[in-house]
């Protein structure tokens, strides 16, 4: 086994150099790998580099631990069960190792026993868990503060927050010709609408929401720049720039949910580094570590803070604190940053993939994303999604993300929902044998 010269981080080199030893026979289906000192002294890189190479190759479904005896290999055809592939829960597979959970969990247990009044603490999050993920944001995504953030249960109640919090300036809400599912939900639920403007592969045409802005009276945008929900563009930083320019023309505010920033090809500026003043920074760790822990994170205006930890109080008194300690026990033993990174490296691997099996060209996020459009014709979207549910591989219906009248012109595949490759590539081919069958549904 050697490591090759590429210019991946260390770990993700010696999980390949493992990965095409199993693939070529050197260890069998069952076998035991040798141990973590044996594979460091062979590859002479630390045992912190081969643990999270180990952790990498258990994400990606190959080796499984079993504390007290070792790494086995796993049989791969077995990951993949044979059964209805559901590709609608746009979700990342599992990459948080037993082992890694259980030091996070001592850790959060220690913390959360000394809790004041039991855990009735601050609804916002006690001020160390604030910080800890302010941090970890800060090196990952955009700079923040203990005292600029809310902790909430998952981004959608962050939308939710933010969109009840708006609702005095505006009834109506502009975002892409289509959208989350959540955000549509969020915002049925308070008897607001959403409204479509026109975009390009880059989000939002800047003269279209001028014009929509002018015309409608909206005051209120939500986008979700980094792999857009459905479309999975990424919003680069001129057209930020841009945007945020209009939304501060016309004193209009923006929600922008960074739920996928862990995908970010296009550098880091978000529009919260643009304008604090007018934007609400939502994100989550439900998509960059696990949905085991769907802890919310909003970032206000600083003018808005105290109407939004108002509300918060009032429908739930805030994230559960025992949340608050494992996810801040996740980011200090650097669970949470390899989870990332598997998750990263995976969504890469399963891109290139789906581009392979299906025979597509470019896509918008080549590096890696949780979810590729399909774009076709919309009768032949909606008569695709309902092919592909017979034959076994469940995709979201295309009306679920329309956003006004039109509909929408295309379907999403979520491709990090299957827990396994295997199980993917079948579904993938499902999908390619509907596509090739039908001359009239257009890739």
């Amino acid at each position: 086994m050697q490591l090759d010269d590429s210019n991946l981080p260390l770990h993700e080199r010696l999980a390949n150099a493992v990965e095409a030893a199993i693939a070529t026979g050197q260890f069998q289906t069952g076998s035991r790998l040798p141990t973590h000192r044996q594979l460091a002294q062979q590859f002479s890189v630390s045992i912190g580099s081969v643990t999270r190479a180990i952790d990498t190759l258990s994400a990606r479904g190959v080796v499984r631990g079993e504390i007290g005896r070792g790494t086995f290999v796993l049989e791969q055809g077995d990951s993949d069960d044979g059964g209805v592939v559901d590709l609608t829960v746009n979700a990342p597979p599992p990459v948080v190792p037993l082992a890694r959970l259980n030091e996070a969990s001592l850790m959060a247990n220690r913390q959360a026993l000394g809790l004041a009044h039991g855990g009735y603490v601050d609804p916002s999050g006690t001020e160390r868990q604030r910080a800890v993920i302010a941090d970890w944001l800060s090196q990952s995504r955009t700079a923040l503060k203990a005292d600029d953030i809310l902790l909430c249960n998952g981004a959608q109640q962050g939308l939710h927050l933010a969109f009840a919090v708006l609702q005095p300036r505006s009834n109506i809400i502009l975002t892409e010709t289509a959208t989350f599912p959540g955000a549509l939900a969020a915002a049925a639920n308070l008897g607001m609408s959403m409204a479509p403007v026109a975009i390009d592969d880059e989000g939002m045409l800047p003269t279209a929401l001028a014009q929509a802005l002018e015309t409608s009276g909206a005051r209120i945008i939500y986008t979700t720049p980094v792999c857009q929900n459905p479309l999975g563009f990424e919003t680069g930083p001129a057209r930020r720039r841009e945007l945020a320019t209009i939304a501060r023309r016309y004193d209009a505010m923006i929600i922008e949910d960074d739920i996928y920033g862990v995908y970010a090809a296009k550098g880091r500026l978000t529009y919260r580094e643009l304008a604090p003043e007018r934007v609400f920074y939502v994100t989550s760790l439900s998509k960059s570590v696990t949905p085991l822990v769907r802890e919310g994170v909003i970032a206000p205006p600083p003018e808005l803070m105290a109407a939004v930890r108002k509300r918060l109080r009032a429908e739930c008194w805030g994230l559960p604190p025992y949340i608050g300690e494992l996810a801040a026990a996740m980011i200090e033993t650097g669970l949470a940053g390899d989870a990332a990174s598997a998750l990263r490296e995976e969504a890469r691997a399963r891109v290139a993939l789906t581009q392979d099996l299906l025979g597509l060209g470019a896509v918008p996020m080549p590096d890696g994303a949780p979810h590729v459009w399909l774009a076709m014709d919309p009768l032949k979207a909606e008569q695709f999604a309902r092919r592909a549910s017979e034959a076994g591989v469940r995709i979201t219906p295309p009306s679920a993300t329309q956003v006004g009248e039109a509909p929408v012109s295309g379907v999403r595949l979520c491709i990090m929902a299957p827990a396994a490759r295997a199980t993917l590539t079948r579904a993938l081919k499902i999908i390619a044998g509907i596509l090739g069958s039908d001359e009239d549904v257009v890739v």
